[in-house]
């Protein structure tokens, strides 16, 4: 095993790790966090890729801006780490069901050989101008669009949080 593979599956472990974090953890700043970590093994798996723009776009968007803005709704919502969660049965045998597929569905993909998909340099130039040109030019629109909904979700939250709105 080398260095390369030995980094795969040390970012995947830790993904599903902080994966089931996520939704075990009563405490929802801590869920946040750990989803955190959870973007920043998935930008290691982007680097392992060569696809050094996105892991940069996911370690900055994601776990950066959008995080940020996750915490601060939660922080405003006050949700008390106190309140019991209750676990539906349905919701429990679903939950297995769902995770039994997802094994199947893992031990179906490792039986088959595994190839190698080596490839020559990275080339930078290709990769920056294939993403951020289509994205300032034909999806200006709908990227602000999406700005101006976070904008107004973010509002709401404000109001909505609000003890007394007089």
């Amino acid at each position: 095993m080398n260095v390369h593979d030995a980094l795969f599956w040390t970012f995947s472990i830790a993904m599903l790790l902080c994966g089931v974090a996520v939704i075990a953890n009563r405490n929802p700043v801590t869920s946040a966090m750990f989803l955190v970590l959870l973007l920043v093994c998935m930008a290691g798996l982007f680097v392992l890729l060569e696809a050094f723009f996105l892991a940069a776009i996911q370690v900055l968007v994601y776990a950066g801006a959008v995080m940020v803005l996750f915490l601060f709704v939660i922080m405003l919502l006050d949700i008390k780490a106190a309140t019991k969660r209750r676990i539906r049965s349905v919701a429990a045998v679903g939950g297995f069901g769902i995770a039994g597929v997802f094994a199947w569905e893992l031990w179906t993909i490792l039986q088959e050989p595994v190839v190698s998909a080596v490839r020559g340099p990275a080339d930078f130039g290709s990769g920056f101008e294939s993403v951020l040109k289509p994205l300032f030019t034909r999806y200006m629109l709908p990227f602000e669009i999406t700005g101006l909904l976070l904008l107004v979700a973010m509002i709401g939250v404000v109001l909505l949080s609000k003890k007394d709105l007089r």
